[in-house]
């Protein structure tokens, strides 16, 4: 990063994050501390108000903005590319404040840029299979964000698909929620769970009857979905052989609970790590006779038990 980069960074670490040290923007930027000293003094010379506090670090002075940005191509398809994903992942509410951001991005384009972003946009689609809004999964939503943002904890009916609970039952939960992923075309939400004591994932569209609480939590410092590993509670290994021939196949469609993969010279080996046997069960039966279990035992029984089901339900025994 020349020079002017680094300037202009910097104002731009200020404005989004407060005070900052000297050793913190030496760290960001990879100088040394005389660099920063030297970089904050320019500046000022220049007529930016940063504000230094002893053992505290510098700020800009509240009320400055940065004039307007300039973006390349490349940066305003970029946000243009993100606001489309947006518009298509979230629920009506937060979809119109994402076309209605890219739209002023747009509109701020010089006409030449804009001309050439508006080509590379036309040619770079994003399809996601969330559009399919449904109003029950919307107002969930909304109720979720205002618990999030108001550190409020949630009860709800949920229905796991497994678990520790029979097959079909609901059971009612409280939760702190943390935050909301989107994955594999469905919103989840991450937060501790009452019950069972612990950080658990649960799948919005399942939830039914909820309710934010009066109450408020303390999230936990620092955390992040980055440092929540899931793969640590996943204690039973499941090892998989698959037909040589749907090698490929499988490897696009490779489940989530998978850890591992060797190609051999009898079919690809397919290494899984999950809580109990069923959260791989439908992704196995979708291989059919291409793919075998070779352990654990309690799985193979699992398999063959439902197999003998649909051969059941096909011939009329």
């Amino acid at each position: 990063m020349n020079r002017t980069d680094r300037l202009l960074a910097i104002v731009i670490e200020l404005q989004a994050r407060g005070k900052r040290r000297a050793e913190d923007l030496a760290a960001a930027f990879e100088v040394g501390k005389r660099t920063i000293y030297r970089d904050i003094q320019a500046l000022c010379e220049a007529g930016v108000p940063i504000i230094s506090t002893p053992g505290q670090g510098y700020a800009l002075l509240e009320g400055y903005f940065l004039p307007p940005l300039r973006f390349t191509p490349d940066e305003a398809l970029i946000l243009l590319l993100g606001g489309d994903v947006m518009a298509n992942s979230f629920d009506a509410e937060y979809r119109a404040a994402a076309q209605s951001a890219t739209r002023k991005i747009a509109a701020a384009l010089p006409e030449p840029l804009r001309d050439e972003v508006r080509s590379l946009q036309e040619s770079i689609r994003y399809v996601g299979d969330s559009g399919r809004e449904r109003s029950h999964e919307a107002a969930l939503l909304r109720q979720l964000r205002r618990a999030i943002l108001g550190r409020h904890g949630v009860r709800f009916r949920y229905h796991a698909r497994h678990g520790q609970e029979e097959a079909g039952a609901h059971t009612t939960r409280e939760a702190d929620p943390y935050g909301l992923v989107f994955y594999l075309g469905a919103w989840h939400m991450t937060g501790f769970c009452h019950l069972r004591q612990d950080i658990r994932h649960f799948r919005v569209e399942r939830m039914q009857q909820l309710a934010v609480l009066p109450r408020t939590f303390t999230r936990p410092p620092g955390f992040t979905f980055q440092q929540r590993n899931r793969a640590a509670e996943r204690t039973l290994v499941v090892r998989t052989l698959f037909d040589p021939a749907i090698a490929d196949w499988v490897l696009e469609e490779l489940s989530f609970f998978a850890v591992g993969q060797e190609r051999r010279d009898d079919g690809l080996l397919i290494t899984l790590r999950v809580r109990h046997e069923r959260e791989v069960l439908q992704w196995l039966l979708g291989w059919g006779s291409r793919v075998r279990v070779l352990e654990p035992e309690s799985l193979r029984a699992l398999l063959a038990d439902e197999a003998a089901k649909i051969v059941r339900n096909h011939t009329g025994e």
